[in-house]
């Protein structure tokens, strides 16, 4: 193995706990919420749709354009998850920005405790990591501001690639890029569209999602790269 492709959001880290999420999005736009009125109002979110949460259960009409382009435009994927959160009444103006300004900066993510140990170690072996990732916005300043870009020695962000997983092509651009062929890469996420990285002959595994600050099991890279 000389190369392994990561995903970022549920393999390397996590968005921010729910209630956290609105209580600071809240704060930005003047209002000071309750954990009670926090919790209620995140579950009501997430079920509309949250940018690096769980899919919507249903999306309207109106947004059906932008869902479908969301990861291959920064415009559009903003426009989209806005949109998402402003079906929910909230009475809190400015909301939906604010909770997308969230995505944006570090402090609205948390690396899983074993991502940087798996990638320090990965990096000391001589061994090329690149981040592949289904996204509208750059992650550059996110992954340094949480300890991982140090680590990241390629990019492949689907609104810049033009291209989002399981099409074998970003996984092709991220192993050109690394100048590493297919056969001894391994893509590491947590859904089937990661798991596409096999039509590109790419080896692949897929770690369940877990909670914000427990330990993902990233070691078992490791284990495949016969480092541990």
């Amino acid at each position: 193995m000389s190369g392994v492709l990561f995903d970022f959001h549920g393999t390397l880290a996590q968005v921010e706990e729910p209630s956290a999420w609105v209580v600071a999005a809240a704060a930005a736009c003047g209002h000071d919420l309750s954990f009670e009125r926090s919790g209620e109002l995140a579950e009501r979110l997430i079920v509309a749709g949250r940018a690096g949460g769980p899919f919507p259960e249903k999306v309207p009409a109106h947004l059906t354009r932008l869902w479908d382009d969301r990861d291959l435009d920064a415009a559009t994927h903003r426009a989209c998850y806005t949109g998402l959160a402003a079906t929910v009444e909230t009475g809190i103006e400015g909301l939906p920005d604010a909770l997308y300004d969230r995505l944006l900066i570090a402090e609205g993510w948390v690396p899983y405790p074993d991502a940087v140990p798996v990638l320090s170690t990965l990096r000391d072996a001589g061994i090329k990591v690149a981040l592949v990732s289904n996204i509208g916005f750059d992650l550059r300043g996110i992954c340094a501001g949480i300890g991982l870009d140090p680590f990241v020695d390629h990019y492949a962000l689907s609104y810049e690639a033009g291209v989002c997983k399981p099409d074998p092509a970003i996984f092709l651009g991220a192993c050109a890029a690394l100048g590493v062929p297919p056969a001894e890469a391994l893509m590491v996420g947590d859904t089937p569209a990661d798991a596409g990285a096999v039509a590109a002959g790419i080896r692949a595994l897929t770690l369940p999602v877990d909670p914000p600050g427990k330990p993902h099991g990233l070691d078992a890279v490791l284990r495949l790269a016969g480092l541990h």
